[in-house]
C-alpha cells in the first residue's frame, strides 16, 4: 500500500501502485498534521480567514454584523462537524462553544481543488463543485475537466506567499472564490476520475522526488454521487452481489461504502443533516443517481434523505426521490 489510508474503502484506489516503504504520503489530516509540522498552521481556519483579509474572530469577540458562519477552528475529521449559519447576536450568544469561532457568511460555488505544489509553486490543478443539499451535505459533486483561470490565480498566489517551502498536495476547499479550507493532502474520494493508478504513480513520483510528471490529455469530466442515511440507526453493508452488479456498468467508475459495519452509527463523524452510506463515483451523472437509487434500497431508512435529479428537470428542478 503505497499511501497511508485511514478509510479501508479507498484503498482500492492504491492497491498495486509500487512505493518504498519508507515513503510516508498523507490522504488523511492527521498523518499530515505529524508530517508537517511547520506547515500545520494552515488547519487553523481562524487563521486561513485571516490570511485573506475574511472577518472572523473566536466566539467571544462579537461580529459586526450578521449573518455569519459558526464552526470548529480546527476539526481534523472534516464532514461539516459543528458547522452552521448564525443570523443573530442573541443566537451566537446561546450557542456560544469554546474552540468555535464564526467568519463572515461567503456566497458562491463551493469548490474542492486539488494542487500538486513544488515548493509553494502549483504545477497540476483540478477541481470539483458540490451539489449542497444542505446541513453539511452534499447531493453529488462534478469533477470538472476544464482549468479555472480566476480560482488558480488566487489560490496560487496564496500558495505562493504562505507554503513556499511545502512539496506535496494541497487541497483548498473555496466558496466564492476565498479559501475557507486548507489541507495538506489531496482529496482521495475521486482518485479514479483524476486518472487511476497512473496518477497515483505521480504522485508518489511527487513525494519521492520532489517532480512532477502526468500525461493528462485524457482528462475528461466525471461525478461524485452521494448517498445520505438518517442519524440513529445501525446500518449494515448491502450484500457484495448488489455492488458487483453496480459496479458492472460501464458508466460506473467506484462505489465506497463509507462507514465501518463494526462500529456504532454515533463513533462515526458525519454532518448535521445525516449518515453518509456510501459515494458512487461514474462518468455519467444519470447512471450515477440511479446507480443510488438502487443502493437505496438496500438501507431502509435512506428514501426521504436521497435527492434525485428527475431526466426532464431543467434548472433547478431537482426533487425528492419517492423509493
Amino acid at each position: 500500500m503505497p499511501i497511508v489510508e485511514r478509510d479501508p474503502w479507498r484503498e482500492q484506489y492504491f492497491a498495486g501502485v509500487a512505493c518504498p516503504e519508507d515513503l510516508i504520503v498523507p490522504t488523511d489530516d492527521e498523518h499530515a498534521w505529524e508530517l508537517y509540522p511547520q506547515h500545520r498552521w494552515v488547519y487553523n481556519k481562524l487563521l486561513v480567514a485571516e490570511s485573506q483579509g475574511l472577518a472572523a474572530a473566536p466566539h467571544g469577540v462579537p461580529p459586526r454584523r450578521f449573518p455569519v458562519f459558526s464552526k470548529p477552528i480546527y476539526n481534523l475529521h472534516g464532514m461539516g462537524v459543528g458547522g452552521r449559519v448564525v443570523e443573530a447576536a442573541d443566537e451566537l450568544a446561546l450557542s456560544f462553544e469554546a474552540g468555535h469561532m464564526w467568519m463572515e457568511l461567503l456566497a458562491g460555488e463551493h469548490v474542492s481543488t486539488d494542487v500538486a505544489v513544488i515548493g509553494g509553486e502549483p504545477r497540476w490543478w483540478r477541481h470539483t463543485v458540490a451539489k449542497p443539499l444542505g446541513e453539511g451535505m452534499f447531493d453529488y459533486w462534478t469533477v470538472e475537466a476544464a482549468a479555472r483561470p480566476e480560482l488558480e490565480a488566487y489560490c496560487g498566489q496564496w500558495l505562493g506567499a504562505h507554503l513556499g517551502a511545502y512539496t506535496g498536495f494541497v487541497n483548498l476547499e473555496t466558496l466564492g472564490g476565498r479559501i475557507v479550507e486548507a489541507h495538506l493532502r489531496f482529496a482521495d474520494q475521486w482518485v479514479d476520475l483524476y486518472g487511476g493508478a497512473a496518477w497515483v504513480e505521480s504522485v508518489v513520483r511527487l513525494y519521492r522526488d520532489g517532480a512532477w510528471r502526468f500525461d493528462d490529455s485524457g482528462r475528461r469530466g466525471g461525478y461524485s454521487v452521494v448517498l445520505f442515511g438518517a442519524h440513529g440507526p445501525q446500518y449494515r453493508h448491502p450484500p457484495p452481489g448488489i455492488v458487483a452488479e453496480l459496479l458492472a456498468k460501464p458508466a460506473i467508475s467506484s462505489l465506497q461504502i463509507t462507514f465501518h459495519q463494526g462500529l456504532p452509527a454515533a463513533a462515526h463523524a458525519m454532518p448535521p443533516g445525516g449518515f453518509r452510506l456510501a459515494i458512487i463515483n461514474c462518468w455519467d451523472l444519470e447512471a450515477g443517481l440511479e446507480a443510488r437509487s438502487r443502493l437505496a434500497l438496500r438501507f431502509w431508512s435512506t428514501p426521504h434523505r436521497l435527492r434525485r435529479r428527475h431526466p426532464q428537470a431543467g434548472t433547478g428542478g431537482d426533487e425528492t426521490s419517492s423509493l
